[in-house]
């Protein structure tokens, strides 16, 4: 047998953990030997050895108390599996254990892998790590060195059992007083540097500031940093006075010292501003709406430079507008995590449009600004049939969930699951008040201490509860709730959550889930158990987890088969056999392009939205998990459009009624999503302007972007000025501008219709939308001319416009290659109709993550100007830049096509059709790879 080396590391294409999970479904014994193993870890591989015992394979761990960094709860876990021997090799201060080596046994052969990694999330799924995996016959000479050494090592070790655990135990809680002499950093306010997300904040309000923006909001979940954020933009921006502005009184000493650490030696004076505290005369001032509110006429109007509104959603109210309107600082920042308001007021619109940034779930875990997820997908038990209910009848929901062997399930998978830290800290979300009223009833009945909380009690009883639940000597373990902690409500020590309700919003999903996420010195990370039931939106929970509002059916069945492997860092998401079959099956029959799923996912949004019909694509931005608005547009051509078919109201129809208007509607619409910001930063400066030139559109664009080149400014006001439509667009669509001498104007029938306040505000609303949701998807890079962003969804068409080509941009559509100079442009579907004749099926095929295979189109030969171009591509110049798409329609709708850079041909054969072997310049991401060649 010849031996079989690899190397394995974390990365996009696999790590550690799936290794161990695969290589201990197929085994029959397995030895581990690992210095460390922590609670965050061995909590990945509970099911793993669960199942490995229910087939009689049995297992041996040895691990160490070297440096008291396994987990005792670890131990105590492994040792409820009867499959598994454990031993610990106690160390001492001559002996050291460091040892990482995974042992699989098969019929006549061994698997061994030996490395760098330990039992810890972070070594098995996002550490750099590397670990050799050989594989080789049972009597190799290797193999038969490794299980001597193994043995020897087994016998100098100590069985582990109850009393070694304990007195570990014991041991590590005397070690817990001098922790904070062990972990104190060296940390001096010259050295504090920002992360990630508050350099892009920060690098964005500076652009803002530059050209002349006096107003920015940061949208950042909770528990990013925030705070720190705005104040390095403070010390780079180094204003004489400051007024900070919190809603709640117990944040305002966090802020003041947050300043003070970052700002010492500054000769600046810091004061707070409260009911007890009246130290107006500070340079930076710390206080809340209430206490300024009452008093912010003593002070001058311009006294500060700078104010930041912390929790901005609040400020639409009066409390802070009142404040808003006296002061005239040089900067307004404000920061929220929630940007969606109750009472139907846009805090968008209070600072000037300009979002600074926004960072979502997938983006904070990506940057580790929140901790992991450990997500575990358990079918339900039997006796819960949800298949013939509505989720909206929370009567009957509540009614069906409410069964004794149900809340006996639930514990029993919570203590299999565990949870990390010292005592557990749950949110339960129920289905309704009821429901949780009796889960906090059957959980006290058995023993765990617990209590409901709803809308209905005081904020008083619903601090006492939270405080109880943070307080690591009270017995309360479990808070029971419907919705009143989806977001707003701050308890940074949870460290479980369980899902007791069928998911019917991704948005709702998504603010549960971040109720845990919060960064504690307690925990390492979060466990949440959800307990998925047989009801008809299933599938709603991969929408939630997929982390993309932009997916089409494909991918997500992909993501659900895959475990969700393009998930970032230490998070890790796993659900049973039964829940992701019935969920891909889901998936399978919904058309996600039906006017039925659109309905509901409409008034779905429709009922988060306080039960108000949200009027304006605006409103989709302010919530994770939202559903994508351009989907309504695609169906009825307007957002609008859609609104007054599925409401049915007279007064959009009566608007609708205005041919103008409509028409304009539809003409703004059509660029919707933005692939280049360009048009529509010109448009939004013309709304307020009678012209614009071309001097004047370029400083704009560069508020938003680093850099413009001016070929594309001027290809810009051509588009709006429509000079690239055929005649039947320029039939169809209405013209808003006209292009003079190099300015810009508006059209008298674009100006009559901006005159009218009612119509004008559906315009500004497409146009902020377009700019808002391209910063958040493309960011403030310049992609250069042909302006694409690698991995980015494009339509033929797009091409023509992202290369500024200056005739009918029309003409790229419905050709397989289209060109503009030198650039080629290939739009290949992977998987070809099954009614296209065999002779022109072309053999397109990803061979690699670098390998490409592309056949050109039939008519093409070799000595062909074309044909050379391609065949030479890099000799001559010529770019080929590859579009390409799984399947060309899924449910009805033709799909866009993904970017994936420019190929080079390495080597080529035939002729009519030239079949050609391409080099990647960019490696195709591994996730991407799966999702177009896996078959689900």
């Amino acid at each position: 047998m010849k031996v079989e080396k690899r190397l394995i590391v974390n990365s996009d294409k696999g790590n550690l953990l799936q290794e161990l999970i695969d290589s201990m479904n197929e085994c029959r014994r397995f030895y581990f030997s690992v210095a460390f193993i922590n609670f965050s870890g061995l909590q990945l591989l509970l099911d793993p050895l669960r199942e490995a015992g229910k087939k009689g394979v049995t297992g041996k761990i040895i691990t160490s108390t070297y440096l008291n960094f396994t987990d005792a709860k670890a131990l105590e876990k492994i040792n409820e599996f009867e499959n598994v021997d454990l031993k610990v090799f106690v160390t001492d201060k001559e002996i050291g254990f460091h040892t990482k080596a995974y042992i699989f046994e098969y019929m006549d052969s061994y698997k061994v892998i030996i490395g760098s990694s330990n039992i810890t999330q972070s070594a098995l799924k996002s550490n750099v790590e590397w670990n050799v995996e050989v594989i080789s016959k049972s009597d190799a000479s290797f193999i038969k060195e490794v299980l001597k050494e193994y043995d020897a090592l087994w016998e100098r070790s100590q069985v582990a059992d109850e009393k070694l655990i304990a007195e570990y135990e014991e041991f590590l809680k005397t070690l817990k007083g001098n922790q904070a002499s062990q972990q104190l950093i060296f940390e001096k306010p010259e050295y504090i540097t920002p992360n990630r997300m508050q350099r892009r904040a920060i690098d964005n309000l500076a652009r803002l500031r530059e050209f002349g923006e006096k107003k920015a909001l940061v949208i950042a979940a909770t528990g990013t940093g925030k705070t720190y954020m705005s104040a390095f933009d403070v010390k780079s921006f180094r204003p004489k006075k400051l007024l900070f502005v919190v809603h709640r009184e117990e944040i305002l000493r966090k802020a003041k010292e947050t300043f003070e650490k970052l700002l010492p030696n500054e000769r600046i004076t810091f004061g707070l501003l409260t009911g007890n505290y009246k130290q107006k005369n500070a340079d930076y001032i710390f206080t809340t709406n209430m206490t300024i509110s009452n008093c912010y006429h003593e002070f001058k109007k311009d006294e500060f430079d700078y104010i930041i509104i912390d929790e901005a959603h609040h400020a639409t109210s009066s409390t802070y507008q009142a404040v808003l309107d006296y002061f005239e600082p040089k900067f307004t920042l404000g920061m929220t995590a929630t940007p969606e308001r109750s009472d139907g007021n846009n805090v968008f619109d209070l600072f000037d449009n300009n979002v600074a940034l926004e960072v979502r779930l997938h983006e904070a875990l990506d940057d580790e600004l929140v901790i992991p997820f450990h997500y575990f997908g358990i079918t339900d038990i039997e006796g819960i049939d949800l298949s013939d209910v509505s989720i909206d009848d929370i009567a009957e929901v509540t009614k069906r969930l409410k069964v004794n062997e149900r809340v006996d399930f639930i514990i029993e998978k919570m203590e299999f699951y565990g949870y990390d830290g010292e005592k557990r800290k749950c949110l339960g979300f129920c289905a309704s008040i009821e429901h949780a009223q009796y889960m906090a009833a059957e959980f006290n009945r058995r023993g765990y201490k617990s209590t409901c909380l709803h809308g209905g009690d005081s904020s008083s009883t619903r601090e006492e509860a939270i405080n109880r639940l943070e307080n690591e000597h009270d017995e309360l373990e479990f808070i029971f709730t419907v919705d009143i902690f989806n977001e707003g409500v701050d308890i940074p020590s949870v460290n479980s959550v369980l899902m007791l309700r069928p998911t019917n919003s991704p948005i709702i999903f998504i603010q549960q889930l971040g109720r845990g996420l919060r960064k504690h010195a307690g925990k390492s990370f979060l466990t949440v158990l959800d307990f998925i039931g047989n009801h008809n939106k299933t599938f709603l929970i991969a929408l939630a987890l997929n982390g993309s509002r932009y997916y089409d059916k494909e991918s997500l069945k992909v993501a659900v088969a895959t475990g969700f492997a393009n998930i970032p860092g230490c998070t890790h998401i796993q659900m049973d056999k039964i829940s992701q079959e019935r969920i891909l099956t889901q998936i399978d029959q919904e058309n996600f392009n039906s006017m039925k799923y659109l309905k509901e996912e409409y008034f779905e949004f429709k009922k988060l939205n306080q039960g108000r019909i949200p009027y304006f694509l605006l409103d989709y931005l302010k919530y994770d998990g939202a559903p994508d608005p351009v989907k309504f547009i695609d169906k009825e051509k307007t957002y609008l459009q859609f609104i007054a078919k599925v409401e049915k109201t007279e007064r959009l129809k009566a608007l609708l009624s205005d041919d103008s208007f409509e028409k304009a509607m539809k003409e703004l619409s059509s660029k919707l999503p933005l692939k280049r910001v360009y048009e529509l930063v010109v448009i939004k400066y013309l709304l307020d302007h009678d012209h614009i030139t071309l001097t004047t559109a370029k400083n704009e664009i560069l508020k938003w972007v680093k850099f413009v080149d001016n070929d594309s400014v001027l290809h810009a006001f051509q588009t709006l000025n429509q000079d690239f439509y055929d005649n039947g667009e320029l039939s169809r669509n209405l013209r808003l501008f006209d292009l003079q001498d190099g300015i810009l104007t508006k059209t008298p029938v674009f100006e009559s219709i901006l005159a009218a306040e009612e119509y004008r505000k559906y315009i500004e609303d497409i146009v902020m939308y377009g700019i808002f949701r391209y910063e958040k998807e493309f960011k403030n890079e310049y992609y250069g001319v042909p302006h694409f962003k690698l991995y980015e969804q494009y339509k033929m068409a797009d091409a023509a416009l992202l290369s500024n080509f200056r005739k009918s941009h029309s003409s790229f559509r419905g050709s397989g290659l289209l060109t503009n100079g030198n650039d080629y442009f290939l739009y290949i579907d992977l998987h070809k109709d099954a009614d296209v004749e065999e002779r022109l099926a072309y053999k397109d095929e990803i061979k690699s993550t670098r390998e490409f295979q592309w056949q050109t189109p039939h008519t093409t030969a070799q000595h062909t100007n074309t044909g050379q171009n391609i065949i030479y591509n890099k000799a001559r110049g010529i770019n080929l830049h590859l579009f390409i798409r799984k399947y060309k329609v899924i449910d009805g709708k033709n799909e866009p096509f993904i970017y994936i850079g420019k190929g080079n041909t390495t080597s080529f054969e035939g002729n009519k059709p030239i079949t050609v072997q391409m080099e990647l310049e960019n490696e195709l991401p591994y996730n991407l790879y799966i999702e177009f060649t896996k078959k689900v």
